[in-house]
């Protein structure tokens, strides 16, 4: 790795010596291919970016201006570059979206990274199993998918269990049955638990299931159509008439799914991505086809978009420009895309042309298609087609090919059915681009109207910070405590936090909020600044890490008065501003949209109004921490129950002695607070198991 680094300005603009400088050492990189980063004066990464020849790349930045652009101002601040040389353009694009991942730089567009994609399982079993399945890849199982949803895994299963009527029970489920289950009464199962159907008859209707999932349906229908007339050779007349009804519904499935893929090519499987940019934002709607089946979309919201939407470099900077040692003449303007085209690109389908007369083929569509394209494919398994709506970089194509092994075809103009699929999909992209946009107008249009109600001083909308807190238990069990973020106009779900409520009186709820606050707030101590929390998450000494970086503008409790003054005891204690703090109270009958608003440093209660944009936003908070707070209360009652009553997990409890054990201390409960002694006390229970339930319990 090679680094070029500068003195900044105490304002953070490079001095100009030192910019002609930096110009100099770009020209001196090696003609290689590599990944550069461009950081600026406080160190933070600005940009990540892969070059097939670093010097090309890097080189044709340093070719215009672009005043008064984002990326003019990006640029402004570059202190400081790294390269790193790798040996092919695959490794390039490996290296550099593993970057952008870890790093988030702000002007490269960043897609979320969810890889959670539901299968179709096939377990391995005399009789397999069809399952829904999300997670990791275990080689003893046939997978297929990826679904974009679990609707469509949902859905295909059924469709088998009309069609080949294969299993879905548990294996405990099915190797304790005597009689076959409903599923087998309605026809939706052979009944292989019980005997009904042959070993032979069920691997017959699992291989014909794979081979509809693969897409060879004419092959499955011509292979039942032959089992049929066999049947019916044989006089198996009631064998016969299963079968056609097997084909009758396969048929009637294969009907109704309008959108088989009828261009007669050999691919089964593809993956259609439309992208939409619009007011600042993008989308891009991925829909996926696979077995040649059309199993729906599924819409990706990139991050930084907005910085990236100038104008790009259109022409590599001309070799005469660069001299004859190769350094920049001195103080050669400075310009930057957010994706700059490299000397050799070739974008595929029409734009070629477009391209080679030097016109700009990388729109923002096209810019934000290929880092999805990157970005998506990076860890997974690409299909052999993606078909596109706008034209992509052919090297993209080929070197995510080389990374992943597949032989990557990249289709921008398809036509018949596949055409369809793609105006489908670019429609879903316009659909959910534009609902977006709706909900983050009235989403800004509430944080707005808050401020002006409450009278915040906060000059930047997005910078408002809201944590709102909730206490939530079961007749004082499992009491736990949650905190939520809103920040940027939105709920910030990474920056929730729970806390365990532990040493109070159960039920105490003014205990448990003094305990959360202190937890949260504790190490930021008298300043209302920028606090520097330290220790471990969580800890009764003060909130940490990522989750906790600032005092937030406005802190709500979901209570009334005595919640309020709980919350302002703490903050006087802590020397924080008790302003901050604000009561949601439930109004007249507890009606929602009655809620009026209590304030800790004296002010009189505040009744927004039912429809006020204000109380919107106020309660959509509210709401989560409420909902936040019930799922990790409910989860934690569940874990504390479940545990105790895993009797039968433990080894020398039969059902006889968990009766009895269940008996004499009224339930899996006071099973779980009995001591070792009372436990003993139980006939049929050694000292020795009493002990070994004791320690399984606690």
């Amino acid at each position: 790795m090679s680094e070029v680094a500068h003195p900044p300005d105490a304002d953070g603009a490079v001095p100009p010596a030192a910019r002609e400088r930096l110009l100099a050492d770009v020209a001196a990189l090696p003609s290689l291919p590599g990944v550069y980063r461009y950081f600026d004066a406080s160190g933070h990464v600005l940009y990540v970016g892969k070059a097939r020849d670093l010097r090309k790349r890097v080189s044709s930045y340093f070719q215009r201006t672009h005043d008064g652009t984002r990326i003019g101002h990006m640029v402004s601040r570059i202190a400081r570059l790294e390269t790193t040389v790798v040996r092919s353009e695959a490794e390039a694009l490996l290296l550099e979206n593993n970057l952008i991942k870890a790093l988030a730089p702000r002007y490269n567009i960043l897609f979320r990274d969810d890889k959670s994609y539901p299968y179709l399982k096939l377990e391995s079993h005399e009789f397999p199993r069809i399952a829904y399945y999300r997670g990791a890849i275990d080689r003893r199982h046939r997978y297929f998918g990826p679904y974009p949803n679990a609707w469509a895994v949902k859905e295909t299963i059924q469709l088998l269990q009309k069609v080949f009527r294969l299993r879905t029970c548990e294996d405990t489920v099915y190797a304790h049955r005597t009689r076959p289950c409903l599923l087998y009464q309605i026809k939706r199962c052979s009944g292989p638990c019980v005997g009904l159907v042959s070993a032979g008859a069920y691997a017959r209707d699992v291989a014909n299931a794979s081979r509809f999932l693969e897409g060879e349906q004419q092959e499955v229908l011509e292979a039942l159509q032959a089992q049929m007339m066999a049947h019916a050779d044989a006089l198996q007349f009631e064998q016969a008439a299963e079968i056609r009804n097997q084909i009758g519904a396969l048929s009637r499935v294969l009907h109704q799914q309008a959108m088989e893929d009828n261009t007669g090519g050999s691919v089964r499987d593809a993956d259609i991505l439309a992208v939409k940019v619009q007011g600042g934002r993008a989308c891009v709607n991925l829909a996926m086809v696979r077995g040649g089946r059309h199993l729906g979309d599924r819409p990706y919201f990139p991050a930084h978009v907005a910085e990236t939407v100038d104008p790009v470099i259109s022409e590599p900077l001309p070799e005469s420009a660069v001299g004859a040692e190769g350094a920049l003449p001195p103080g050669a303007a400075v310009a930057v895309a957010a994706d700059a085209v490299d000397a050799e690109r070739q974008p595929v389908g029409a734009a070629a042309a477009e391209a080679r007369d030097g016109g700009d083929a990388r729109t923002p569509e096209v810019r934000v298609l290929e880092a999805f394209i990157a970005q998506h494919y990076l860890d997974g398994a690409p299909p052999p087609l993606l078909i596109l709506s706008h034209p992509v970089d052919r090297g993209l194509i080929e070197a995510l090919s080389e990374h992943s092994g597949v032989r990557i075809t990249a289709q921008h103009q398809p036509r018949e059915t596949r055409r369809t699929w793609l105006e489908l999909c670019l429609k879903g992209a316009e659909l959910k681009l534009a609902q977006l946009l709706a909900e983050e107008g009235s989403q800004q249009a509430r944080t707005a109207a808050l401020i002006d109600a409450l009278d915040l001083a906060v000059q930047d909308p997005a910078r408002l910070r809201i944590e709102c807190f909730d206490i939530s238990h079961t007749a004082g069990e499992a009491t736990q405590a949650s905190c939520v973020v809103y920040e940027q106009h939105r709920m910030q779900p990474a920056r929730y936090r729970r806390y365990n409520i532990d040493g109070i009186t159960g039920g105490d709820d003014y205990a448990a909020m003094r305990q959360v606050l202190m937890r949260r707030y504790g190490r930021a101590g008298a300043s209302t600044g920028e606090p520097r929390p330290e220790g471990a998450s969580g800890s009764p000494g003060g909130d940490a890490g990522p989750a906790f970086d600032r005092v937030p503008n406005l802190v709500l409790v979901d209570g009334g008065r005595g919640q309020v003054a709980m919350a302002r005891e703490v903050f006087d204690e802590l020397g924080l501003d008790i302003g901050l703090i604000v009561g949601v109270e439930k109004g007249e009958g507890r009606k929602v949209g009655l809620e009026e608003l209590v304030f800790a440093d004296g002010r009189p209660k505040v009744s927004l109004g039912h429809d006020s944009a204000a109380l919107m936003l106020v309660a959509q908070i509210r709401d989560e921490a409420h909902r936040f707070a019930i799922t990790g209360m409910r989860a934690r009652r569940a874990r504390a129950r479940v545990g105790a009553s895993r009797l039968e997990d433990i080894p020398g409890v039969g059902p006889k002695k968990r009766a009895r054990l269940l008996q004499r201390f009224g339930g899996v409960r006071g099973v779980a607070g009995a001591s070792v002694d009372d436990l003993a006390s139980v006939a049929g229970i050694s000292r020795e198991l009493a002990e070994e339930i004791y320690r399984a319990l606690h």
